[in-house]
């Protein structure tokens, strides 16, 4: 069962998310940019058509793709943690928010089945509205991520 919410201060995106597969598992598909671009989308809504990562501590990474209407949008940051299977933090500068800097917070527990995946995405205090957008679209990509590594669901096989 996962659980999302917003914080009080409507400063960050609080997740957690049981996901039926081994840390090593999970880490490698939200760094991984071959697998990334698998599942990463889904058709009449946005498609990625590029991740770039250098997965360390200063490395950067981005993915960059198009929306339902053709228009491109990128998001980009910088690792500023990097402990796999269990830790990754990085910057987010999105494309569609401006200059709005924000930190990905994942952590990744094994439990008796498999990863309780914590995602705590802040910075967004100054832009309330962003936070509220931002907890939208983790639900939805979270749900990706999910079904591509429990059962192989893509963005071509998903409906």
């Amino acid at each position: 069962m996962a659980t999302f919410a917003i914080s009080p201060d409507q400063d960050a995106v609080l997740v957690e998310l049981h996901i039926a597969a081994p840390p090593e598992r999970v880490f490698e598909a939200i760094t991984d940019p071959r697998q990334m671009l698998q599942w990463w989308g889904q058709n009449g809504m946005y498609r990625c058509t590029q991740f770039h990562t250098d997965v360390r501590a200063g490395g950067s990474w981005r993915s960059a793709g198009l929306n339902d209407n053709g228009q491109p949008f990128h998001v980009e940051g910088e690792y500023l943690e990097v402990d796999p299977p269990r830790l990754l933090v990085h910057t987010w500068v999105a494309s569609w928010t401006g200059d709005l800097k924000t930190t990905v917070h994942w952590e990744l527990e094994p439990s008796s089945n498999g990863t309780l995946v914590r995602l705590r995405h802040s910075g967004f205090a100054a832009r309330p509205g962003a936070v509220r957008e931002h907890a939208q679209g983790w639900q939805v990509v979270l749900g990706w991520m999910q079904a591509f590594v429990e059962n192989g669901a893509t963005v071509d096989t998903r409906g």
